[in-house]
């Protein structure tokens, strides 16, 4: 059918792909909600949260109602949260968030993943002073002014809000993160996605040849059904 036909198959299938690991990753965080909160999003603040994350991507109605369900068992598993940290080529630092229902795979997963891309596995805590976390928004931007918003949430914690293509960013400190997702809820205003990243304060600067390593590196953890998220600090 020809290489445009193809072309077009290959960016469909990685979008697919992309797609299902967000449903795998959200449909985890949601698990975890429910057997932390219980499965009523009205009293469980990151059940809320994380239905709110799973609708940005356009997840289903169904199919998080499922995953609350099949989490309200007592025969659903449950998951251990676990972050490994360790340093890529040229000492680029590489943080992994996962979500396990076995820590002994996991963990020897990631050390592979370190090994085949010349990186090593460190202790945990070992980049706390290169990687901050912070809530990060993303807010639909119809009919907000970015400095109006500003004066309005500089009370709930917000650090630095900017606007580009894909809508308005609001950044606060972890320990913020909750009173400024309520002040949101209770404006009404469009939220896209929030979650808590790891950001670095640091970053390493490569060449072209380290950085296609390093990015091969990360894919090959991303691909990994235990990671909810990977961080580096490459500039």
């Amino acid at each position: 059918m020809g290489r445009a036909f193809e072309f077009r198959k290959g960016r469909k299938m990685k979008r697919w792909d992309r797609m299902a690991k967000a449903f795998t990753r959200l449909g985890k965080e949601i698990a975890i909600a429910v057997k932390q909160g219980g499965p009523i999003p009205a009293t469980n603040p990151r059940l809320r949260v994380a239905m709110q994350n799973a609708k940005g991507v356009n997840m289903p109605k169904d199919r998080i109602e499922a995953a609350i369900k099949r989490a309200s068992s007592k025969d659903e598993k449950d998951y251990t949260e676990v972050t490994y940290e360790g340093y890529g080529p040229k000492g680029v630092a590489i943080l992994a968030e996962c979500a396990t229902d076995n820590t002994t795979r996991t963990v020897a997963n990631i050390r592979m993943y370190f090994s085949k891309g010349d990186g090593a596995l460190g202790k945990t805590g070992s980049l706390d002073f290169i990687f901050e976390r912070k809530g990060v928004f993303l807010l639909a931007p119809e009919g907000l002014n970015l400095d109006d918003l500003e004066l309005e949430l500089i009370d709930f914690g917000a650090e630095d809000i900017f606007q580009d293509e894909e809508g308005i960013h609001i950044y606060t400190r972890f320990e913020d993160f909750g009173a400024m997702s309520k002040a949101l809820e209770e404006k009404q205003l469009n939220v896209v996605s929030q979650e808590l990243q790891r950001i670095p304060s640091t970053f390493a600067e490569v060449d072209e040849a380290t950085e296609e390593a390093i990015l091969k590196l990360v894919e090959m953890i991303e691909e990994d059904d235990d990671v909810q998220a990977v961080y580096h600090n490459m500039k």
